[in-house]
């Protein structure tokens, strides 16, 4: 790991307790991942976060070009060579052994105690390259979990336009899909719209057309999302950005959910009722044969 370009064994990285992402959550970050080893959609994930801090009135103390030779190089120290890697997960999805996970963390830096932004003095910067963290195999070939969670039962989420370390309304939202035993939740606005998972984006896939929520419904506009929209028009397939009530998610042939880490995982169960036949769809397991092809270009250097 990295700390204002600094690599530090993690038993000695430090930062302030009166760092103001410590104490409001008032930083920005993002989480990438690698295939061969290089960043997927590193550009497109750069470009959020200055979209993020630029949301919140935070400038960002390195330009982008050195962001991104940052995550190349602590990637590149994440990775033992030989014998002392680590070995994989007996139950680990192939494409996923050896990978790394990068968080990026911006925060607005150090202060006095206060929520005047204006307190803040250098902001920091965080890298965190570690193995990447993913659903097994059988997750994709069986499908998970998820639950249904309404704004009311887990208060108001974090401000959707901006990726930001605020995150309870979502950590008390899967902690309530934890207890049902479901992998993710999905919450629900106040209108009673279906928005996003608590870490990832939903599809639903009605008589083989596509469906998800659009941007202005208050969500997070997901990198794995954008590249799955494109993935699905150029299959051919009816794509709708609409918001849907979880009446729609219930009856829905498929569902999966996007994120980076989980690239395309599908959904077989909505609270304790199946969804669709109970097994992956024809069209979530189209979808993700065609990121497999575009991933796997990516790490071969295409």
């Amino acid at each position: 790991m990295s700390i204002d370009g600094e690599r530090v064994p993690p038993e000695r990285a430090v930062v302030s307790v009166f760092d103001r992402g410590f104490l409001y959550g008032d930083s920005v970050y993002e989480v990438l991942r690698t295939y061969g080893g290089r960043a997927f959609e590193g550009e497109e994930h750069l470009s959020r976060l200055a979209r993020s801090a630029e949301r919140i009135g935070l400038a960002l103390p390195w330009p982008r070009e050195r962001l991104s030779a940052e995550v190349a190089r602590v990637v590149a120290a994440s990775r033992p060579a030989g014998p002392d890697e680590e070995p994989p997960a007996p139950d680990a999805a192939p494409w996923n052994v050896g990978e790394r996970t990068v968080r990026l963390v911006v925060t607005r830096g150090s202060g006095e105690l206060g929520l005047d932004p204006a307190l803040a003095a250098d902001p920091k910067v965080i890298l965190l390259a570690l193995p990447l963290q993913a659903p097994p195999l059988a997750a994709y070939r069986q499908g998970v979990g998820a639950v249904i969670v309404g704004e009311t039962a887990v208060g108001r989420p974090r401000e959707p336009s901006a990726k930001t370390g605020a995150h309870l309304a979502h950590v008390l939202a899967l902690r309530q899909a934890r207890a049902a035993g479901a992998h993710e939740a999905l919450t629900v606005d106040r209108d009673g719209f279906v928005t996003e998972g608590a870490s990832s984006n939903v599809f639903l896939v009605q008589g083989g057309a596509v469906t998800t929520p659009p941007l202005d419904a208050g969500l997070l506009p997901g990198v794995t999302r954008a590249v799955v929209l494109a993935l699905a028009r150029e299959a051919g397939l009816t794509v709708r950005e609409a918001r849907p009530r979880p009446e729609a998610l219930a009856g829905a042939d498929e569902l999966f959910l996007t994120s980076t880490a989980r690239e395309i995982l599908p959904v077989t169960r909505l609270g304790d009722r199946p969804v669709g036949s109970g097994a992956p769809g024809e069209v979530t397991r189209l979808l993700h044969r065609r990121f497999r092809a575009r991933a796997d270009a990516f790490a071969r250097g295409g």
